[in-house]
Order: C-alpha cells, then sequence, then structure tokens
C-alpha cells in the first residue's frame, strides 16, 4: 500500500468512523502506536464544525459525507499535486467539491488548534459572508505514533471548501486562471538577494502570483468585497496572523460551471461577473495559519532583523507587523480592482 492510500484511509475513517473508541483497547493501542503511514486519526471538536456546516453554512450531512464516495462505491480520495512550500499532501473528494490539506508544521497547527479555532467559529457565526476559506473539520491523531513522530505521515489535516469546484466538467476548463495573491513589496531573499541568482527559476516562480490585469467591477461589488475582507483581516489582526493570501479565481464568463453555492453565500464564492462580460470572478482568503507569537515564527523575525542590520532589505511577509501586512493586503486589493460604473 502506498503513502498516499495509507494516508487517504486515515482520512475517510475519521470522517466515516469513531476511533477513539480503538484506544481502550490494549492491543489497537499497539498498533495504533506502531502505524508508519494510515495512522489513526479523529475529528476536532466534531460539534463545533458540525454546526458550522449545518446552521451557518447549510450542508446537508448525508451529502457532506457522500461527497466522501464515488456513485456510492467505495469511499475514496483524489491526490492532486503539490501546491506550495508547506511540504502538505492535498486530497480532493471524489465530487470535488472538498479539499484536504495536511498541516505537517507544529506551530501552525498548534495555532489553529489552541488559538484560532473559537473566534473562527465565532466568526463565521456572525459573518455568513466571510470570504475566509471554510474549514468543514479539522483531523488529528489522538495518540502518540511512530510514523507521526518520524514525520512519515501527517498527524492534522483540515478539510475545506474547494472553491474550484466546476471546474472538472467545464467544457472551458483550459482557460480557468488561479492567482494566490500577497503584497508583493515584502523581501523575499530567493527573489531579491543578489537579484535572485542563487535561486532556480521555478523555486522564484512559485514564491508569489503575479496578477497582471484588473478586477473590472462595478462601485457596488467593489464596496461588498471591501468590506468584507476589512471585517475578516481584522479578525487575523487581532489574532496575530500575517501570510495570508488572496485566492482569486478568474473564469470565462460563458463557462457552464456550477459552484457550490446557497443563499448564505457572497456572490464572491459563486461567480462575480465583471463588468465588460468577459469574466467572472471567485475570491476567498487562504493560509492564515501562521501567527507571529509562535515560536518559528518569533526566531525568523528574528534572524530577518539580524540580517537588514547589514543588509537593509526590510521586512518578508512573515517577520512584519499584523498591522503592518494588513494594511499592505487592503491596499494590493484596491491596486487590482478597476471600477466601472
Amino acid at each position: 500500500m502506498g503513502r498516499q492510500t495509507s494516508i487517504a484511509r486515515s482520512i475517510l475513517r475519521a470522517v466515516f468512523y469513531n476511533s477513539q473508541a480503538d484506544k481502550k483497547r490494549l492491543l489497537s493501542r499497539i498498533v495504533i502506536f506502531l502505524a508508519l503511514f494510515q495512522l489513526t486519526l479523529a475529528r476536532f471538536r466534531e460539534d463545533l464544525f458540525e454546526s458550522l456546516r449545518i446552521d451557518v453554512w447549510g450542508i446537508d450531512e448525508d451529502e457532506y459525507k457522500e461527497s466522501f464516495r464515488k456513485s456510492g462505491k467505495r469511499s475514496r480520495l483524489n491526490p492532486i499535486g503539490d501546491l506550495g512550500y508547506s511540504g502538505s499532501t492535498f486530497f480532493t473528494t471524489p465530487n470535488s467539491k472538498f479539499l484536504i490539506k495536511s498541516v505537517p508544521r507544529r506551530f501552525e497547527y498548534s495555532f489553529f488548534r489552541d488559538d484560532m479555532l473559537q473566534p473562527y467559529y465565532e466568526h463565521m457565526r456572525s459573518h455568513p459572508s466571510s470570504l475566509l476559506v471554510r474549514i468543514t473539520d479539522f483531523l488529528y491523531t489522538p495518540y502518540h505514533t511512530l510514523g507521526g513522530w518520524l514525520g512519515l505521515a501527517p498527524t492534522h489535516h483540515i478539510i475545506m471548501e474547494n472553491i474550484l469546484f466546476g471546474k472538472e466538467r467545464d467544457s472551458r476548463s483550459k482557460e480557468w486562471e488561479t492567482y494566490d495573491l500577497k503584497p508583493s513589496s515584502y523581501f523575499f531573499p530567493e527573489r531579491d538577494i543578489m537579484n535572485g541568482a542563487l535561486s532556480s527559476d521555478a523555486t522564484k516562480e512559485r514564491l508569489i502570483d503575479e496578477f497582471n490585469d484588473k478586477v473590472r467591477i462595478t462601485s457596488e461589488e467593489y464596496s461588498e468585497l471591501k468590506g468584507i475582507l476589512e471585517v475578516d483581516t481584522e479578525l487575523l489582526e487581532k489574532a496575530n496572523t500575517v501570510d495570508y493570501s488572496l485566492f482569486l479565481i478568474r473564469i470565462p464568463a460563458s463557462s457552464t460551471a456550477q459552484p457550490i453555492g446557497s443563499a448564505r453565500v457572497s456572490a464572491w464564492r459563486t461567480g462575480v461577473t465583471s463588468t465588460d462580460g468577459m469574466w467572472k470572478y471567485r475570491a476567498v482568503i487562504l493560509d492564515f495559519f501562521w501567527a507571529k507569537h509562535k515560536l518559528q515564527a518569533q526566531a525568523m523575525t528574528g534572524l530577518v532583523q539580524s540580517f537588514n542590520m547589514i543588509a537593509r532589505k526590510g521586512p518578508m511577509s512573515i517577520t512584519t507587523t499584523p498591522k503592518e501586512y494588513r494594511e499592505r493586503f487592503l491596499n494590493m486589493v484596491d491596486e487590482i480592482v478597476e471600477l466601472q460604473d
């Protein structure tokens, strides 16, 4: 059995079964500890996420679980390629409605679990139009495991909405464009030290996306977008978070793709049509797990500050203050928008 298959089975077992019962049996606990890839996972704060799914987002529980099956047959997940620097594994459900991402770095999953989860829950309940990505489950390993200690398999995963839903069945799927947008004015060592000579072109291309066009919308649509982002980023600033991104999707206006939608979502989740009639836009905020008060973040900040005593390159997106990052993030949104009433 391959590593990805074992990880996928661990995730599915957590979604469909209560693995907490296994810990009562000594033999089961020994087997759990010796697991290398197929770790025993459980759903963290299952009641809280169920409340979000049903009461806030209007997700039917039976349909949610059926998303993890293939046409009513054996459950399985679809592995997808590497999407970033974090070393995460990624899967989609068979119907592509949900994305499963591992969270391998301790300082990130401990921040979400211990510091961010309750404020996130309260924010999503009081702001149903929020553009923070919708996290529908948080899976964790409730026991010590050999595979987890050795780093052979991830011990934490988030299940979240797939904002790209509809692309696979769209006849114009090759024309879909995605942009993972962050303020580009920060110091990026791979790009800015010796003009990038020490890094490969492939590495530099993955640093940050550039949107070399404009999001053409009306003043009313801009006011809605900016208002939502201001409220969402206020939460992230209070949580001491930086380095989050605006995930922007641009879809041909003639696309037949049907988004995941209900009366409880902002139009920016389902698709806002550009004023020139050429595109539809979707947008969410991703990757809000980098907290400034965590040890690794503090160590990186100290390192960059020491480097800047000589090189004077300025802060990185992960070492700046939450207030300053929020300001640049919102300014970035202003820069990519063109109002056309």
